[in-house]
């Protein structure tokens, strides 16, 4: 069951997201479509390349494909005045999609008995994965490789806690979504960011 909850929670949140975005780049129909549901399936594809799923699992989410179309179609029919404000709402919707999709890709990685290091891997690419395809072709710098984004070590820390079995049981997994959503939140609201260091250009 919460297999399935995370399932939904991620792919409505992405598939809104990556239709906010289509938008915002003023897409046609099919375009905002395309990148709606480029973004609620595209992590969850990589994820299967790498751990040794058949890529043909993703066409067995019949029910996941009607709700990412059904929340495509509900964004796109928005009235236009108060989507503006819900524009602000994105970077939210983004980051439910990347703690929902990161617990499930760690929870699918683990019951494969794949190591850590696959566990990791695998809530790393689901929970970012249809983000970065989004972000690459909206024409935008991924987020996960903005120096000014703490991205993609929330769904780290989400991989160790299903991983390590921290957290296993369906209110521990809730509350681990709630604390990685609130995390990215806080990241991008108070602008959180990891040390990065800048090279000087070279003198001539």
């Amino acid at each position: 069951m919460t297999w399935e909850v995370l399932s939904i929670i991620g792919t409505v949140a992405f598939a809104v997201s990556g239709a906010i975005i289509a938008m915002e780049e003023e897409y046609d129909i099919l375009g905002v479509y395309i990148l709606g549901v480029v973004t609620a399936f595209g992590g969850g594809a990589i994820r299967n390349l790498l751990i040794g799923v058949p890529i043909s699992a993703l066409w067995e989410q019949e029910l996941f494909f009607q709700i990412a179309l059904l929340s495509i179609t509900a964004v796109f029919l928005f009235p236009n005045n108060l989507l503006k404000h819900w524009r602000r709402w994105g970077n939210f919707f983004d980051a439910m999609g990347l703690s929902a999709f990161a617990i499930q890709g760690a929870l699918y990685a683990v019951d494969m008995s794949h190591p850590m290091s696959a566990v990791i891997v695998a809530a790393v690419l689901t929970g970012s994965g249809g983000g970065i395809v989004r972000d690459l072709l909206a024409g935008r710098k991924p987020l996960i490789l903005l120096p000014s984004e703490i991205y993609a070590v929330w769904a780290i820390i989400a991989g160790f806690a299903v991983g390590f079995g921290i957290a296993s049981e369906p209110w521990q997994l809730y509350t681990l979504f709630v604390l990685t959503t609130g995390l990215r939140v806080c990241s991008y609201v108070y602008k959180w960011k990891l040390p990065f260091k800048k090279l000087q250009p070279l003198a001539e």
